[in-house]
Formats: C-alpha cells, sequence, structure tokens
C-alpha cells in the first residue's frame, strides 16, 4: 500500500501462520483426498476460486455450475473460494500436503511448479477425447503445454484496457485518445476541471493495474520474459525504465484521483458509474455492472494508448486466456469423480456454457460465435468489437501471469509506487528485479 511504506501485501508473523493454517484446514476439508460418493448417491467434486463469494463475484462461474447441475442431478459441485493472495497461499499449502482441490483456479506459474511436482492431472487425453482441443485457440492450448502434457484449460478470457466515458470528453471538447500525448492532453484539461481521467483503486486491490500490464508489452515484455526469468536479460532495462517514466508523466499530468491509494478497485468502479471519471481502468467483467447504470449509453472500451517510443507492436490488445483451471493429480485414481470432472469440463465448454459467460459479461473462450443483444449488451459488444479486430494483435499472456506470486506482487507495487509518487522509475523497476533475483 503507498502513501506508506512500501510493505508485502501477505500475512506476516502469528497472524499469517494462523492464516495459512486456517486456509489449508479449509482447503482440505474440500479436497479431492475425500470419497466423491455421498449419503444422497450423488458424486461431489470440488471446485476452489479466487473469489470468497463467487455467487456474487463470478456470476458467470455460478451459472455455468447451476446449469451443470441441472443437467446432472447425480453430481454435486462443491464451490469455495478466497481472496486470490490467500487463495494462492492455500493451494501451495494443500500441495505439499497433496489435499488439493478437484478443480481450482491458479496462477500459470504455480500451475507449472504444481505439474513438475507431480500433482496435477493430464488433461490432454481428456480434452482430445471430448473434442475440446479443436475449439480452444491454439495459443490458448500451448499457452498451457509443458512439454507433452496440457495442465490447463481457460476459465475466462483476459480481456483487459480502459472503458472510456465518451460523454465526459467531449463536454469538455475532448475526443477519444489513440496515443500517448493524446492520453497526457486528455488528463491536463480534466485536471483543470476538477475530473479524474483514470479511476484506479490500490488499497487491497494492489493487482488492478491491468491497462499498465499492457503497456509492459507495448515495451517488449512478450520479447524480454524468457530471458528476465532465466537471468540472461533484466526487468531493470531502459525499455522498462522509460515505460515507468511514462506513467510518472500520466501521474503529474493528474491523470489520477488524489486518493488512489487509499480507495479499493470497487470504489474505483463505482467512482467510474457515478460518472466521476472519464475512464475505469479494467476488463470485460465490469461490462454488467457498467451496463447497469447511469453511464452505459456514453461508455465504449479502449485498447490503451500507443507509444512512439515503444519496442515492436503497438496495435495490441490484451486479449487472452486468463490464469487457468487446472485438476488435481488425485481425480485420475478416482473413477467416479474423474467421471464427474469430464462431464464438468464437457459441459464448461460447451455452446451453452459459452453462451452463459457472455450473458454475464464475458467472451467466450472457445471457437463459439455468440448471441449479443446490441442495446441490453452494448458495454460488453465494445469491448468483443475491439477484441476482434482484425487490425489488433494480442499477446500470448498477459505479464504477471508468467512470473510467481512474489514477483507479480512486486510489479504491482511498482506500478502503483509511481502512480502514488512513492517510487520514480529507477526504483520500480529494481523493486521487481530484487524479487526475481530472491528467487535465483
Amino acid at each position: 500500500m503507498f502513501g506508506r511504506k512500501l510493505v508485502s501485501r501477505r500475512p506476516r508473523g502469528i497472524a499469517g501462520v494462523a492464516l495459512a493454517v486456517m486456509s489449508v484446514f479449509a482447503m482440505a476439508a474440500c479436497s479431492s483426498a475425500s470419497d466423491g460418493g455421498s449419503a444422497d448417491g450423488k458424486t461431489t467434486i470440488t471446485l476452489s476460486m479466487q473469489n470468497p463469494d463467487v455467487k456474487t463475484a463470478d456470476p458467470a462461474t455460478w451459472a455455468i455450475v447451476q446449469a451443470f447441475e441441472k443437467a446432472n442431478p447425480d453430481i454435486h459441485v462443491k464451490v469455495s473460494g478466497q481472496a486470490v493472495a490467500e487463495h494462492l497461499q492455500s493451494l501451495s499449502i494443500a500441495a505439499q500436503s497433496d489435499t488439493l482441490p478437484d478443480v481450482f483456479w491458479v496462477y500459470k506459474a504455480t500451475a507449472e511448479d504444481m505439474l513438475k511436482a507431480g500433482k496435477l492431472m493430464d488433461l490432454k487425453p481428456t480434452l482430445d477425447d471430448l473434442g475440446i482441443t479443436q475449439h480452444l485457440p491454439q495459443s490458448t492450448v500451448s499457452n498451457f503445454t509443458a512439454g507433452d502434457k496440457v495442465y490447463g484449460v481457460p476459465y475466462q478470457g483476459l480481456l483487459t484496457g480502459l472503458w472510456v466515458n465518451k460523454k465526459i470528453l467531449s463536454d469538455n471538447g475532448l475526443q477519444e485518445p489513440a496515443t500517448f500525448d493524446d492520453l497526457v492532453a486528455i488528463a491536463k484539461k480534466l485536471k483543470s476541471k476538477g475530473i479524474v481521467t483514470i479511476s484506479d483503486g490500490a488499497n487491497q486491490s494492489s493487482f488492478s493495474v491491468w491497462s499498465f500490464l499492457v503497456w509492459l508489452d507495448r515495451f517488449g515484455f512478450e520479447d524480454k520474459i524468457d530471458g528476465i526469468l532465466d537471468g540472461s536479460q533484466k526487468y531493470d532495462n531502459a525499455d522498462f525504465v522509460r515505460m515507468y517514466q511514462h506513467i510518472a508523466d500520466l501521474r503529474d499530468a493528474g491523470a489520477f484521483a488524489t486518493n488512489v491509494s487509499t480507495q479499493t478497485y470497487q470504489q474505483a468502479v463505482d467512482q467510474y458509474l457515478n460518472g466521476k471519471a472519464a475512464m475505469l481502468d479494467a476488463g470485460v467483467w465490469a461490462s454488467s455492472a457498467i451496463q447497469d447504470s447511469s453511464v452505459a449509453a456514453d461508455t465504449t472500451f479502449w485498447n490503451g494508448a500507443t507509444f512512439d517510443d515503444g519496442v515492436g507492436n503497438q496495435n495490441i490488445v490484451m486479449n487472452v486466456a486468463s490464469a487457468p483451471l487446472v485438476v488435481d493429480h488425485k481425480v485420475s485414481g478416482d473413477k467416479a469423480k474423474l467421471a464427474a470432472v469430464k462431464k464438468f469440463l464437457d459441459f464448461y465448454y460447451s455452446d451453452q456454457a459459452q453462451q452463459l459467460l457472455v450473458d454475464n459479461g464475458q467472451p467466450p473462450v472457445t471457437d463459439y460465435q455468440p448471441q449479443i443483444d446490441a442495446t441490453k449488451q452494448s458495454v460488453l459488444k465494445s469491448a468483443l468489437d475491439v477484441a476482434t479486430n482484425p487490425s489488433l494483435g494480442s499477446p500470448k499472456s498477459q505479464p504477471d501471469l508468467l512470473v510467481s506470486t512474489a514477483v507479480s506482487s512486486a510489479m504491482y507495487d511498482s506500478i502503483y509506487g509511481v502512480i502514488e509518487d512513492q517510487l520514480t522509475p529507477e526504483k520500480a523497476v529494481a523493486l521487481v528485479q530484487k524479487a526475481l533475483d530472491a528467487e535465483k
């Protein structure tokens, strides 16, 4: 949290240990270690997600689970969840005790570590047998493949950028931006009118810097990441310093709210929904809330600024698979659970479930062509129109999903550190490099 001393957002000391212990007990309680059968004759599979309240925070997943259970009354999906940091910590502990849930959401880097440790089921035979592979983008399949094993499947699409209130811009004599210079000019003009340009919130939501993660790819992250991970290149490099300097320039132009360090992501969303910010840093998951607000008719989606001094292709949109869903290795040894998990995956990637994703403000993750009401889903449509623009490319993955939890947290801290004027660009890249070096 910035505005204060830079500290890790992970639990520390006795409280951290207590949380870890409680988390592993909670995880063990819903793990695949128990028999999949139950007194009512149903097979139970556990699904552990990165939200404490999946029903309200992730309505798309909840809708799919409810529809699946209706179609398969002999199977019960026991859904649980925790906030991202606690969820990942619980999974790490559960992996050590071999008490992982049957199906769970996890970061790509963590999943690959679990695969190496023999904790995950190889999904390739199942996906091929069910005919799912042919309906997934090849880039998605390869992104979740290690060696000859497919360890994950796409949970949801990760389509991120900036939601833009066109009316606020036009009311102030401004046009929709395209370049970084355009964005700075908008920030200066709106600052003079007391209007926030980009709504962000660092408090308890330091991960909410999606539009700036796209910036990393506009400064060569995808070409650099392999070298950064093997130590032949550094995150602390001139290109990234230049990128962080642009964040500082945007900050100095008055683009962010004065309370960016104390407001949460949800408060940042509310700021936009209430017409108090011209842009919102988020992704497609915010489309439903925007659609239900008074700013829906004025909102469009922007894939972000291009840079004259960037590195590589500037015409990109972050349209990738989110962190994957994976399956515990012990499922393969339990016939009832294996059959139930196969049915769940078959349903999740069916046209019916993909339409449920769209109905709940998410893009499909297969080649399914969704039905979209251009009036009732105008906000989502504006994002999907950008995502399917043939002139735009996309990275293979979002930068923070390619590194460990510790490094991704350092990346978030580095970005918010510059936004809040707590870190210089040079210190920001050094912070992330220190986290990388600590893992060597």
